[in-house]
């Protein structure tokens, strides 16, 4: 298992990281052994959000695992802020109030990381300021991130919050590659050359950002997987089974290890309850991919090259 230093920090964390939005599926007895399992592969880094089963996935995880002390040394907890029904809300009281509450439910002191779910419009960046600092002298946040924001987004933020921001969470899969297309299709006129993203993958390389990938197996927006897709994604699955068999791993293992071999040192966060494809997940985590075969995936993909 590959470990990354992100910026601004002491966090040795894994690169493979183990999504927490799904694991109510599984009973107490199953998840002890899935989180145990997690941490005997190297996966030390464990992602939350306030809003992942109304709250009952953060409590069901600590109550599964036992949350002691010696045991939470061992892991790096990160949760997720600021999406309410039908809304989004960056206040002050609301961010101070659903870190209270994690806390509570993961039955711990401090969260390692704390990010801003999704971007509020709306948002005062003194307020957000004002939340962090707060959180941060208290000692019950140690780092702060956001997800799926912009370059502008963030240069925002950070025109008030002066404590460094060390994550973005974006969507990243072969099958969902806008961050990367523009970069590789600059002055062209085509599709792939529009920028979506506002260069957002080369600014969080310029900013030390470290950019988690979620959704590393989804076509688009929760369109369902593109493994095994073999009407739309025919000659991708054809390549990443060849490139599987070079390596004696399974095409999951591929699918993470193309995300994992971008020098970006990208994270990839799983959400899979599977415990064998959790496993085959932390494959992919230092799969030596040559240039020339992630080329080849992406361009199988349907991008093309200048």
């Amino acid at each position: 298992m590959k470990h990354i230093t992100l910026a601004n920090t002491d966090i040795k964390a894994s690169n493979i990281v183990m999504g927490c939005m799904r694991i109510t599926s599984l009973s107490e007895k199953e998840l002890n052994h899935f989180v145990n399992t997690a941490m005997e592969e190297g996966i030390n880094y464990f992602d939350h959000a306030d809003i992942y089963g109304g709250g009952e996935c953060e409590a069901h995880f600590s109550k599964s695992v036992g949350m002691s002390p010696s045991l939470r040394k061992k892991m790096y907890i990160q949760s997720k802020c600021g999406i309410r029904k039908g809304f989004y809300d960056f206040s002050k009281e609301h961010i101070l109030e659903v870190v209270n509450g994690s806390l509570k439910r993961l039955q711990t002191d401090y969260l390692d990381v704390l990010l801003l779910h999704r971007p509020d419009t709306l948002m005062e960046p003194e307020e957000v300021a004002g939340a962090f600092e707060t959180l941060k002298a208290q000692g019950k946040v140690r780092n702060f991130g956001v997800s799926n924001f912009n370059p502008m987004q963030i240069e925002l933020l950070q025109k008030a919050v002066k404590i460094p921001l060390i994550v973005n969470q974006l969507q990243l899969s072969i099958a969902h590659t806008p961050m990367i297309d523009s970069g590789i299709a600059v002055n062209m006129h085509t599709d792939q050359s529009v920028n979506y993203e506002g260069s957002v993958l080369e600014y969080c390389r310029l900013k030390n950002i470290t950019i988690q990938a979620w959704s590393p197996f989804q076509k688009g927006f929760f369109e369902g997987p593109f493994l095994g897709d073999k009407e739309h994604y025919a000659k991708l699955n054809e390549v990443i089974d060849r490139i599987a068999d070079q390596y004696n791993v399974t095409a999951t293992a591929v699918a993470v290890g193309w995300i994992t071999r971008h020098p970006a040192n990208i994270q990839v966060l799983t959400g899979t309850t599977n415990l064998q494809r959790m496993k085959e997940c932390c494959r992919g985590s230092e799969l030596p991919l040559t240039k020339q075969e992630w080329y080849e995936i992406y361009q199988a993909a349907g991008n093309k090259l200048p």
